[in-house]
């Protein structure tokens, strides 16, 4: 499904370059208004600068906000700054409260006074109760447009209350039951109102095991609920228990995708805000402050082998074989580390486990740096006839898979001890340990047994 999924995406941008390329403006203007405005918001971010411009005249004005909302940071200021006053505000008329509040950051201070003159003072509180929470909360995910009833009335009553909304909000399975001061006291399936006697009391069927949210709550542990419980949606409530808005599971899937994107970037050190078709100049810079950080712990581990320029002289093999420990070293320290910064994104490190993780890990390292050790030493031996190499790059290696380990449960806690991003800053610490220690162990056995 997946495969179909993208292939069927692949077309549709297909599609719309060749009809680009023809210079018909027609069948790209009736292609792109034919998709959902998330689709068309992946298919901007797929073109260049200059196509993407063309395409977002095309974009029917009555979607451009729901297309707004789609689109990363980076693209989505790069459009607002090309929009005039007239078109934003047409742009966002009639948008949910809780997509104007991702969006409003991203607006012009005259607009954003515009559009809060011209919202109603519920909107206005609804507005102001969101963006009173960070963007990456349960309060900066929640809807504040919910449905709430009361304990004391009966299903009837429910239903002819439903009626007489003629809708509910997009993506409601459950009535939130509240007290007079609106206090959280559970939930009503809807399916309820259709499998019970009209006569039935709401409080006879209220679910009291779906738990209120604090607005404070990270968006990562949101989603982790989520997914525990199977939810589809779930209520927000304040400190005092009060009913702030619901979550429904359409953002936690953005919440998820986001997370996702973020570890595989900042492995990179990228954003994943960043636009791939940013100008080069732009990217360059980005990416040469992290190649900066990389050469100068390369430097380190270019000084580490330095110190033993007079063993590299006396015996050439060791240059030849020296890569194998460093890399060997990081790849282990790596696969430790990947599994770390997981697990930790999904609250399953913490501090009263790293130690059995840690011992856990090292044995792990232990295990294959014997194992691939004897490998190694036995394939130098081969190939060196020199039984003395085979035993200092089988020792350094044991060493250095066993520090990668190690090296692979801290530096992550570390860093997040110290409010640094282990999924930004991780690799390059490790991979400066592995280089380092590698380097020094097999060079310094070296040194001591081979010269």
């Amino acid at each position: 499904m997946t495969a179909e999924i993208l292939t069927a995406a692949e077309t549709r941008l297909q599609k719309l370059r060749s009809a680009l390329q023809s210079g018909g403006l027609q069948p790209v203007a009736g292609l792109i208004n034919a998709l959902h405005p998330a689709e068309i918001g992946n298919l901007l971010e797929s073109l260049p600068p200059a196509e993407r411009e063309v395409v977002w005249e095309l974009v029917d004005q009555d979607i451009e906000g729901d297309v707004l909302v789609e689109l990363n940071d980076e693209v989505r200021g790069k459009l607002i700054e090309d929009m005039d006053a007239a078109e934003l505000l047409a742009a966002i008329d009639g948008m949910e409260v809780d997509d104007l509040a991702d969006l409003i950051a991203d607006l012009p201070e005259t607009i954003t006074l515009q559009i809060l003159r011209s919202m109603d003072h519920q909107d206005r509180e609804r507005l102001s109760t969101v963006m009173a929470y960070p963007e990456d909360s349960a309060g900066g995910l929640m809807n504040t447009d919910t449905v709430t009833v009361r304990p004391d009335v009966s299903l009837e009553v429910v239903l002819r209350y439903t009626r007489q909304r003629k809708e509910i909000p997009q993506g409601t399975d459950l009535f939130f039951v509240v007290d007079r001061n609106d206090h959280y006291l559970g939930s009503l399936d809807i399916s309820c109102l259709i499998t019970n006697d009209p006569r039935t009391m709401v409080s006879d069927l209220i679910d009291k095991d779906r738990p209120g949210i604090l607005p404070e709550t990270p968006a990562t542990d949101v989603a982790g609920l989520f997914e525990d419980r199977d939810l589809r949606s779930a209520p927000v409530v304040d400190e005092d228990g009060r009913l702030l808005g619901r979550i429904t599971v359409d953002d936690v899937v953005d919440v998820i995708r986001e997370e996702a994107e973020h570890s595989l970037m900042s492995m990179a050190g990228l954003d994943e805000e960043d636009d791939m078709f940013a100008g080069v100049f732009t990217s360059s810079r980005r990416r040469a402050v992290w190649l900066g950080i990389n050469l100068a712990t390369a430097f380190l581990a270019a000084w580490v082998v330095g110190l033993f320029q007079a063993t590299l002289a006396e015996v050439i093999t060791l240059a030849v074989l020296m890569p194998i420990v460093a890399s060997m070293g990081g790849v282990a320290g790596n696969q430790t580390l990947i599994l770390m910064i997981r697990g930790m994104a999904l609250g399953q490190v913490e501090k009263s486990n790293a130690r059995w993780l840690m011992l856990k890990e090292t044995a792990v390292g232990l295990l294959n740096g014997i194992g691939w050790a004897i490998v190694v030493a036995l394939a130098v031996v081969f190939w060196f006839q020199d039984w003395r190499i085979g035993a200092v790059i089988a020792a350094a290696m044991v060493i250095n898979l066993l520090v990668a380990a190690a090296s692979g449960v801290i530096v992550p806690l570390v860093l997040k001890r110290m409010d640094v991003d282990p999924a930004l800053a991780g690799g390059v610490v490790l991979t400066t340990i592995t280089d380092v220690v590698g380097f020094m162990s097999f060079l310094g056995l070296g040194a001591l047994f081979l010269t």
